[in-house]
């Protein structure tokens, strides 16, 4: 999936960084993911008038629950194609970083901020 830890990926220019579509949204839904190989959770996140709701896939169960999610804003790349996982087809990829022992801590803004409100 990624490179190591201690080991940076191949460069990139600048322009491909661009072409990665990185958005805030906030998590509407969430609920166990039926049908999924590693327990996970669906969410559907609003990214605002521009992008409205998608779902995702997200293996989180680690360290959230379902209902603590509601109202928490999150990062995803929304420019990714579907992707079917299980019964289940997920729009956007979830971002978070690995914690010590490799479960996924979301990545979230700081403070509130816009719906759809793109990285840069």
């Amino acid at each position: 999936m990624s490179a190591p830890a201690n080991t940076i990926s191949e460069k990139i220019g600048f322009d491909d960084f661009l072409r990665v579509d990185i958005r805030v949204g906030t998590i509407v839904e969430a609920a166990p993911l039926d049908g999924a190989r590693k327990p996970a959770l669906r969410l559907r996140i609003d990214f605002g008038p521009g992008l409205g709701e998608k779902k995702s896939s997200a293996q989180i169960t680690r360290h959230y629950r379902p209902e603590e999610l509601i109202g928490r804003q999150v990062a995803a790349v929304v420019n990714f194609p579907p992707r079917q996982i299980g019964k289940f087809m997920s729009e956007v990829l979830t971002l978070g970083f690995p914690d010590a022992d490799g479960e996924v801590v979301l990545l979230q803004p700081e403070r509130t901020v816009p719906n759809g409100g793109r990285l840069f």
